[in-house]
């Protein structure tokens, strides 16, 4: 099943969305919005196949065109959101660009910290920012959004707690990140509002693809029309979803409409290219001494997908310019 949230009001009007994303139809009479639905998902979750079904075969009769660039993030707000660095190998490159080693817990204990999640960037809107010298970066990533989780799940069960996935950007102010954790409490004003795909599907629209809770597909990103990488999702995810949901859950539950990050995601077979500016600049001090690629400017397009096995778009993409913030 896929799902969005038409950019209509705070927390959006929850639409069902056809497998190839060409049609759509509100649902008034199940839920009003995604978090409604996800609020009474056993009750709800039938309905709404039911009617994603119907919408497949042609059978609805208020279906209409459905537009990506006409949608909020699925949960345009959320009462949780938290993301992991759930590929190993990114922190293991970043810290060796600096020099430093790196912890031995690091390859057991997720890594995680918490967004905000009041307001998230429509998936087409622009990436709005005063200032180009924070150092703006796109994190490319998959999350996942659960129902209640009970406190202290075990991995196994908080698998049976993944309801929906989506597409993320998780914007990063990457020359204002230094400063926030040298004070030793963490991240802030370096990790502005984030951006998820257009549709959010139930795992399983991936197919074979949904696989020990990792998603393998490669994850696609261009910056400027020009391919900037395409590491696959599946490959080199050292802590899956369960186990980052159930990191999450370990000292509190976590509310229906939680949202849990990958972190960018990276291979170790760099041929593929990267998911965020950050580690193809580490790449290049590794490799000279110096970081070449500037971080985004002003003007700059950043498109964010993933296609299935035939080439068909899963998620939608999300498709951003970085633009100005003038107040």
């Amino acid at each position: 099943m896929k799902l969005a949230s038409l950019n209509q009001g705070r927390d959006g009007v929850l639409v069902v969305v056809s497998r190839d994303l060409n049609r759509a139809v509100k649902v008034p009479q199940i839920a009003a919005t995604l978090q409604v639905a996800l609020d009474d998902w056993a009750i709800k979750r039938p309905q709404l196949e039911a009617t994603y079904q119907r919408l497949n075969d042609g059978l609805e009769p208020d279906a209409f065109c459905f537009d990506q660039a006409a949608c909020h993030s699925p949960l345009p707000r959320a009462y949780h959101w938290a993301d992991g660095s759930a590929y190993v190998n990114h922190v293991e490159l970043v810290r060796k660009a600096r020099g430093a080693e790196m912890p031995e817990s690091f390859w057991h204990d997720p890594l995680m910290y918490q967004g905000g999640a009041d307001s998230f960037i429509p998936p087409h809107s622009p990436i709005l920012m005063a200032d180009e010298a924070w150092g703006i970066d796109l994190e490319a990533e998959l999350a996942v959004i659960t129902d209640d989780v009970p406190m202290g799940a075990s991995a196994a069960e908080a698998a049976g707690h993944i309801q929906l996935l989506m597409l993320v950007n998780d914007v990063s102010l990457r020359n204002l990140i230094p400063g926030e954790l040298a004070k030793g409490f963490g991240f802030y004003q370096s990790k502005p509002s984030s951006s998820f795909s257009p549709v959010a599907v139930t795992p399983d629209e991936l197919g074979d693809a949904w696989k020990d809770g990792k998603v393998h597909r490669p994850l696609v990103s261009h910056i400027n029309d020009a391919l900037f990488g395409q590491p696959d999702a599946g490959v080199d995810m050292t802590f899956n979803f369960p186990t980052l949901v159930a990191h999450a859950a370990k000292t509190r539950p976590l509310g229906s409409g939680s949202i849990i990050g990958s972190g960018t995601v990276s291979n170790y077979d760099r041929s593929a290219g990267s998911s965020c500016l950050a580690e193809k600049r580490m790449l290049e001090i590794v490799e000279s001494g110096e970081a070449k690629t500037p971080f985004l400017k002003f003007g700059d397009r950043v498109r964010i997908e993933m296609f299935d096995a035939s080439g068909h778009s899963i998620f939608g993409a999300i498709d951003q310019a970085v633009e100005r913030y003038a107040r």
